[in-house]
């Protein structure tokens, strides 16, 4: 059946303390190899601590000089960088200071590319910055609400393949549930792609370029172009089990879906830059297809204000996604039940770890309703 309710994704913030000050030589014990001991390299941002992001790329070239432009920044001010929270947003003189350097910068690049890059790679490189022996690496959350302990990982099915396509500003918030999926099945399995980031981009473009456009799908709403079911999509040829095992799984069968991870806002440009890319790779009648799911809710509803009851979060959405596949004849012997359920428990984790904070700190648990949500 033809689903009647295609995905949507939602953005919601989730405060943290706004009076912590980060500085980026403040040194504080953790076992994130963030910790540094050499002031001087506080700045730098080493491959081994970009990667322990949850990413499996190069450290951008752009986020590399940035970074090291803040660095000599600090030098010609007399003034330390200091975060207000752990989004990266340069606070005081130094922040003032900078933000006018940067402005001034963006203003002066040539083209809307251009700008876009410089953008995504400063926010990324603040963040990063910012986010120094504050936050878990691989939760994301602040070292004392550290929840990784409590996440059971399990292996994807290698006939599928996750593409996280994140915008800046969701990079290491805290209420992020798209990390869940590298947390859960590994950062081959799925991979962190940032918007506007080149390496990343490139690294995703040339294996969906290998993957084929029929193996390639992306989860939104595109109301441009006829949504497909999961059933419609891979339910009409049904392969017997003994030929879809793990094992026997070819390079040229495994699918592909892009899940953006972004505001409602954000995710409309972030895809239309897939739809351009596509495009030009694939010829300018091929679009980009966009699967729908069947609306659900997910556990993030008890805790933060959402739009609307039928928008869930890219983690929910992903466990949507294996549990539809696993009602199919094609896929329903090689446990997507059970690799959908782990990531709903991962969901549950992280609402436990950020409910505790707000507690602890004072905040209201209860969820706020606002004017829209009419069920």
């Amino acid at each position: 059946m033809v689903s009647l309710n295609p995905w949507k994704r939602a953005f919601f913030l989730f405060p943290i303390n706004k009076t912590q000050i980060l500085t980026i030589t403040t040194h504080r014990h953790c076992n994130s190899s963030l910790s540094t001991t050499n002031m001087n390299d506080a700045v730098v941002v080493s491959l081994q601590e970009w990667q322990g992001w949850g990413t499996t790329s190069p450290v951008p070239a752009m986020v590399t000089q940035i970074a090291e432009d803040l660095k000599l920044l600090e030098k010609d001010f007399d003034s330390q960088m200091k975060f207000g929270r752990a989004g990266g947003k340069l606070q005081g003189n130094f922040g003032h200071q900078e933000d006018k350097k940067h402005r001034a910068t963006y203003k002066a690049l040539p083209d809307s590319e251009a700008k876009l890059k410089f953008y995504s790679a400063r926010q990324i490189a603040c963040r990063v910055l910012g986010s120094k022996g504050y936050l878990c690496q691989k939760c994301w959350l602040a070292m004392e609400d550290c929840m990784c302990s409590q996440i059971t990982s399990c292996l994807l099915f290698p006939g599928i393949k996750f593409w996280l396509y994140m915008h800046p500003k969701d990079f290491l918030r805290q209420n992020n549930t798209g990390k869940l999926l590298w947390q859960v099945f590994g950062v081959d399995a799925a991979t962190l792609c940032l918007f506007g980031i080149p390496e990343h981009e490139q690294i995703m473009w040339d294996s969906l370029k290998l993957a084929g456009r029929s193996n390639v799908w992306c989860l939104y709403p595109n109301k441009n172009a006829i949504l497909e079911s999961v059933e419609n999509v891979f339910g009409q040829e049904p392969v017997a089990n003994s030929e879809v095992t793990s094992e026997k799984v070819k390079v040229d069968t495994t699918q592909h879906f892009i899940l953006i991870d972004g505001t409602w806002s954000n995710s409309a440009a972030m895809f239309r830059r897939l739809q351009d890319q596509a495009k030009s790779i694939w010829g300018d009648e091929e679009n980009l297809s966009c699967i729908s799911l069947n609306a659900g809710t997910s556990a993030m509803h008890k805790l933060r204000p959402q739009p609307s009851w039928d928008r869930t979060c890219t983690a929910a959405a992903a466990a949507g996604l294996l549990s539809e596949l696993q009602l199919l004849p094609r896929f329903s012997s090689v446990g997507l039940d059970k690799q959908s359920e782990a990531v709903e428990h991962a969901l549950t984790v992280l609402l436990e770890a950020l409910t505790k904070r707000r507690l602890r700190m004072g905040r209201s648990i209860t969820r706020k309703v606002r004017p829209n949500n009419i069920c």
